[in-house]
């Protein structure tokens, strides 16, 4: 056989290359412990793949987000390995890699206890230490359900995939990607409606293939149906993973089909890797912003009220509203108008709008009213649909849409915060995050297509500095374009909105990732990710172009030249949604919130009952200048006093004894416990205020 050409790019550049037939990705980068698998041809492959004439080829690391992929998905192999191994009788679901670990599905009897993780998890210990080898096998759709046969889930994908009318996608070559657990999306092989989250690891668009884990001597210890690709051996998982927790899952996501019990794992280049992942979920979880919530009595979900929605207590009610109030002043400054609509509207509005053909399932179901009836029973008047809106969007058309516009009034600027309600599935709620009853900080701008750029480049500005205003300040962007399957309007314009969002977020001098895929039906958008205190990622404001739903509400103003011409839309929120900016604000900040957002800013403590009175004036000078100020005049000894005022994350603390009476002073004591003592009341407000009205984040 004669020797073939290959391209191979590294980071140090591109090499053509002449090899001999028959060589493989791990010929090719055997020097290189941390290279796990091979792209070629822009598809993933195992190091096993032998490389052909034209290829061209690139290393793929452990450490990069494609290289822990597939480490985590070789992990969730071994998984369900070890649990056929101890419970043969256990049937297999999906096992995708999920953003920072892995999980497994399975049907089986019992639920699965801690006892039984451990066990799992040594065994798993035991696999990874044999140094199994994953071998990839193409297989006919007759092959696969013979060697599957017991495997009744298994045979259902195996069947979608092969079923007539089935919408296939390109053979990415691989996992191309890691989702949240609470948000994992299939990546397209066949039609989403059809499978659920991760399945698309189990079969490409292409072929099917079943991976074997072959021991050492040849025999094989166990199979799956899986499209790969994965780490070379067991032992490259070394280790650095571990099993996590267990939970509930219905196949496929809906709740119609069995529940099935889902086994969470992690997995992690190394042991110290997998310690740092530790220690940051030990953080994340001191930072709950559903602990907090409860501890500092700021919001809670009754069970009365129903899954999703959250009442506002006193203290979280002032965190709210001055929250909100800010962003009003800010908005006013920036020429934005405020609006009103209500929480409720008949079908017809969202039919105009397209939601009820693209966005029905997200929406509460209909309520039937106005219906009238002859004696008989007969209908003398039919009724109608109404929906709890789940966007502002089609009201603020509404507003537009009043009377004539003209070009005068170019850019109009309207604001709401609107509360609207999305029939978010049970398993996805989570505290404030994942809410069914919100309130958007809803703006939808009317312009130009000629003030078009110029209006994205100052709204994106706006929104980075109003959100660096309440602490957060480490950002990049998301360009989510066109779902080829999911969008209205014509390719051109399309394309026209694309390119303009995208110039204008290059402008910003921010990192760029791209979001294939991801736009709403009617517009290409832009999110702004931010990085909280701990290093987490947030979607924080998105900003949308829409050239289609002026169309379809027939908007338009007159030009300079008289004739009749159509806004461009975009629409943005600037929080996301309150309830969840409140909720990344409460963990960012750990609770701590700065001063100006702090529900009680202050809280006096008198060293003994006598010195109450004394901390009372003070406190009416502090609330003569807005500050919220509490003073602890309870029974607790002084010490008690100081941990429940720490406990609160108040931050400033006042103590008060009799010397501090005697020279009209207080003691200051902060968060970090740090103290300074015999500051005159007069600075002490000062001090106070100014911290509050610059908005210090301390």
């Amino acid at each position: 056989m004669s020797d073939v050409s290959i391209v191979v790019r590294t980071p140090a550049g591109t090499e053509p290359r002449v090899v001999p037939a028959g060589t493989t990705a791990s010929d090719l980068f055997a020097g290189d412990r941390s290279v796990i698998v091979a792209r070629v041809d822009d598809l993933l492959r195992d190091l096993t793949h032998e490389l052909v004439e034209g290829d061209v080829v690139e290393p793929v690391t452990v450490d990069s987000d494609e290289g822990l992929a597939v480490l985590r998905h070789s992990a969730a192999h071994v998984l369900a390995q070890a649990v056929q191994d101890l419970n043969p009788k256990a049937r297999l679901g999906i096992g995708p890699p999920v953003r920072d670990g892995f999980y497994y599905d399975f049907d089986v009897q019992q639920p699965f206890t801690p006892e039984d993780l451990d066990a799992f998890e040594k065994v798993m210990a035991r696999i990874v230490k044999e140094g199994q080898t994953f071998r990839r096998r193409v297989v006919t759709e007759e092959q696969a359900r013979a060697e599957l046969a017991a495997e009744p889930y298994k045979l259902e994908l195996i069947g979608l995939k092969g079923a007539p009318g089935q919408r296939g996608a390109p053979d990415r070559g691989g996992v191309e990607g890691t989702a949240s657990e609470a948000e994992v999306e299939a990546a397209a092989q066949v039609d989403l409606d059809d499978l659920d989250d991760g399945a698309a690891v189990e079969i490409g668009g292409g072929e099917l293939t079943i991976y074997d884990n072959v021991r050492r001597d040849g025999s094989v210890a166990w199979k799956d149906l899986c499209r790969g690709p994965h780490v070379p051996s067991t032992r490259l998982l070394g280790n650095g993973w571990k099993l996590m927790r267990t939970a509930a899952a219905y196949w496929r996501g809906n709740e119609k089909n069995p529940q099935l019990q889902r086994v969470y794992g992690t997995a992690w280049p190394t042991k110290d890797d997998l310690r740092a992942h530790l220690d940051r979920l030990a953080e994340a979880e001191r930072r709950d912003h559903r602990r907090l919530g409860a501890e500092l009595d700021l919001f809670s979900f009754p069970d009365e009220l129903g899954s999703g929605l959250a009442v506002f207590h006193p203290k979280g009610g002032i965190l709210r509203t001055t929250m909100e109030d800010y962003s009003r002043e800010r908005h006013d400054a920036a020429g934005y108008e405020f609006v009103y609509t209500p929480h409720i509207t008949k079908a017809q509005l969202y039919e105009t709008s397209g939601h009820l053909d693209w966005y029905r399932d997200g929406m509460f179901p209909p309520m039937h009213v106005d219906a009238e009836y002859n004696q008989d029973g007969s209908v003398r008047k039919p009724g109608q649909d109404y929906y709890l809106k789940p966007m502002n969007c089609p009201m603020h058309c509404l507003i537009f849409a009043a009377r004539g516009r003209s070009y005068r009034e170019l850019p109009l600027r309207l604001f709401e915060f609107g509360s609207v309600y999305r029939y978010e599935k049970s398993g996805v709620i989570h505290g404030l995050t994942r809410v069914r009853g919100m309130t958007q900080d809803d703006a939808h701008i009317y312009c130009t297509r000629e003030q078009l750029r110029d209006e994205l480049t100052s709204l994106l500005t706006f929104v980075l500095d109003l959100l660096r205003d309440y602490g957060l300040d480490d950002f990049y962007l998301e360009l989510s374009t066109k779902d080829p399957d999911k969008f209205v309007g014509s390719d051109e314009i399309w394309e026209e909105a694309t390119r303009t969002l995208a110039e204008v977020a290059e402008a910003s001098g921010l990192d760029l990732v791209p979001d294939p895929g991801g736009a709403a039906f009617y517009g290409p958008k832009i999110s702004v990710q931010a990085r909280d205190a701990i290093g987490r990622t947030w979607q924080m404001s998105t900003i949308q172009l829409d050239f289609t739903m002026p169309e379809r509400f027939g908007l338009t103003y007159q030009a300079a030249d008289g004739s009749r011409q159509r806004p461009v839309m975009i629409h943005r929120a600037l929080f996301g949604s309150v309830e969840r900016f409140i909720a990344v604000l409460t963990e960012h900040y750990a609770g701590a919130f700065p001063p100006w957002l702090a529900p009680v800013q202050v809280i006096a403590v008198p060293v003994s009952h006598a010195h109450v009175d004394y901390l009372r004036d003070v406190a009416e000078r502090l609330r003569q200048e807005g500050i919220r100020v509490e003073v602890d005049a309870s029974d607790d000894r002084m010490q008690k006093k100081i941990r429940n005022a720490s406990k609160a994350k108040a931050p400033f603390v006042l103590i008060a004894g009799e010397e501090d009476a005697a020279d009209g002073a207080v003691s200051f004591r902060f968060r970090d416990g740090s103290q300074d003592n015999g500051v005159p009341v007069e600075a002490a407000v000062a001090r106070i205020v100014e911290a509050v009205r610059s908005r210090v984040q301390v």
